[in-house]
Formats: structure tokens, C-alpha cells, sequence
């Protein structure tokens, strides 16, 4: 069992910056696969990026590659989602996933979620 608690979260304008941290407590945080996913009103959960367990090789979804970057510190079982340059686009609830497999891109592949933190980008 795995629990995890995002934050940071919170209205900023378009242009800004947001910095999104997922604890993880219970099982040994380094044997698994980190994601971020976020989901908007009325539209399914959608890949936004993905760590593997070392952190040695990151995945990104084309609507925020270069923008976002996501990078873990296994010694605090912490994943970090820094995204620059926001968009009113990219205003969801955004949630960290886990998974034993590995990289992987699709939400039915995780198993474990947080409650997700809100983020509001204004125009």
C-alpha cells in the first residue's frame, strides 16, 4: 500500500510558475514508476509526465515538453512537477500516480493515486 499527498497547487497567470510536490509514504518509494497526470472539467485523465525509479530517464507529453519538468528525490520519497511558462491550457486538477512497471503512460497502469491539487491558470 502506497500513500501519496500532493501540493502546490494554486492560482497563477498565464506565463507564471508552479512548483508540484507528491509525497510518498507506506512501501519503499524507490521501486516505483512516478507519474503526474492531470485532469480538466469534464475530460478524461491525461499523461503529463513520468519518472522511472532511478530518475535517469523522464517522459513527457508534447503539450508541456519544455515547459515541465519532473525529477524525484527517493531519500525524501518525493516527486516534483516544475512548470514554467503555464498556460491557461493546462488549468486541471493534477495527481501523481505510482506504478511497479515501468515507464509507462497510461492511467489504468498506475495503481495507487493522490487526492490531487488544483491548478487555475489565468489568461
Amino acid at each position: 500500500q502506497v500513500q501519496l499527498v500532493e501540493s502546490g497547487g494554486g492560482l497563477v497567470q498565464a506565463g507564471g510558475s508552479l512548483r508540484l510536490s507528491c509525497a510518498a509514504s507506506g512501501r519503499t518509494f524507490s521501486i516505483y514508476t512516478m507519474g503526474w497526470f492531470r485532469q480538466a472539467p469534464g475530460k478524461e485523465r491525461e499523461f503529463v509526465a513520468a519518472i522511472s525509479r532511478s530518475g535517469g530517464s523522464t517522459y513527457y507529453a508534447d503539450s508541456v515538453k519544455g515547459r515541465f519538468t519532473i525529477s524525484r528525490d527517493n531519500a525524501k520519497n518525493t516527486v516534483y512537477l516544475q512548470m514554467n511558462n503555464l498556460k491557461p491550457e493546462d488549468t486541471a486538477v493534477y495527481y501523481c500516480g505510482t506504478t511497479r512497471l515501468g515507464v509507462v503512460t497510461t492511467a489504468s497502469d498506475f495503481n495507487y493515486w493522490g487526492q490531487g491539487t488544483q491548478v487555475t491558470v489565468s489568461s
